[in-house]
């Protein structure tokens, strides 16, 4: 099995070495110091689980698509930013002959509709994607370390193709220590994240605290109710379905179970606004304000933070 990772971040890094493990020729595609990085030391996945690490000659990097060779992957991996995906749906179009005839995009990102992007270029049951609430940081350019787990990683599609041929995909994460499974209800385990993403990342960023800190104070605490409502009327009104009936059912579990269990995590948007780097707001919360605005759903309060999230960036 030849697998191309595009993104060499966190996320990508800790996949690659995963699939790795289970005797999969991973190729990653980075740039920079993060290509020199794993060109010199090869890659590693630490923390949570099984600990694995490949050294520079076990793994391909490539900095250029025009380097990549032909008809060569079955399975592409997007682990990359959100910002990232207009450009990298392009690039893949342009530079499709690297592909094999029946590959597969899976998509590991953050976000709702990321599939969108590559719709555009490839046939719906070429594209899938990922839930992933697993947490990964990046100690070093090169290592992936797991530093919490919630629930398995959930793959599916968003426009109602089976997902069953990514059993091979989905087994060999497993193996590797990380849960994973197919669902075809990606779409309700996507807006899960995005409810939890929404109500914590970027008011964890703009406060400077954990997720846990958030629910110490009796105003950040009314914000998040206020965004969270604001979502399920927008799921409601979309004509999306989550695993909720309603925002106080979600609200109950999230208070009671979700945030205790990642009380010390400093979110991505977090990370990005420290490292003063543009944010994957667009990709949670935009998409909220874009799906309240078509169908004339109130989300001020979503639209609020968005703008300050971005009022923060404009400075990068």
């Amino acid at each position: 099995m030849n697998v191309l990772v595009i993104g060499a971040g966190a996320v990508g890094i800790g996949l690659a070495t995963s699939m790795k493990s289970q005797n999969a020729n991973v190729s990653i595609y980075a740039r920079g110091e993060t290509a020199k990085a794993i060109r010199e030391n090869g890659i590693e996945r630490c923390g949570l689980f099984a600990h694995y690490k490949f050294g520079k000659d076990d793994v391909d990097v490539y900095e250029s698509y025009d380097d990549i060779p032909k008809d060569t992957f079955e399975y592409v991996f997007i682990t990359s930013k959100t910002t990232a995906n207009d450009d990298i749906s392009q690039k893949l179009d342009q530079h499709r002959d690297i592909l094999k005839e029946n590959f597969r995009i899976i998509i590991f990102q953050n976000g709702f509709g990321n599939d969108e992007h590559y719709l555009r270029f490839f046939d719906k049951k070429e594209v899938f994607s990922a839930r992933v609430i697993t947490g990964f940081a990046r100690p070093q350019r090169h290592i992936s370390e797991v530093t919490v787990y919630t629930e398995p990683i959930q793959i599916g599609s968003l426009q109602n193709q089976d997902p069953n041929e990514l059993q091979t995909i989905a087994d060999m994460i497993t193996a590797s220590g990380i849960e994973c499974e197919l669902t075809d209800e990606v779409d309700k385990y996507l807006w899960a994240k995005m409810l939890y993403n929404c109500a914590l990342n970027p008011l964890g960023a703009i406060l400077d605290v954990t997720y846990g800190k958030l629910t110490e104070n009796e105003y950040s605490m009314e914000l998040m109710d206020k965004i969270i409502d604001e979502i399920f009327e927008v799921i409601k009104a979309s004509e999306y379905e989550t695993f909720w009936n309603n925002s106080e059912e979600y609200k109950s579990l999230f208070y009671s179970k979700l945030i205790p269990d990642t009380y010390n995590h400093y979110s991505s948007t977090h990370q990005d606004i420290q490292r003063k780097i543009k944010t994957e707001i667009d990709s949670f919360t935009g998409k909220v304000i874009e799906l309240g605005e078509i169908n004339n759903v109130d989300v001020s309060t979503n639209k609020i933070i968005y703008n300050l999230i971005k009022s923060i960036e404009s400075d990068f």
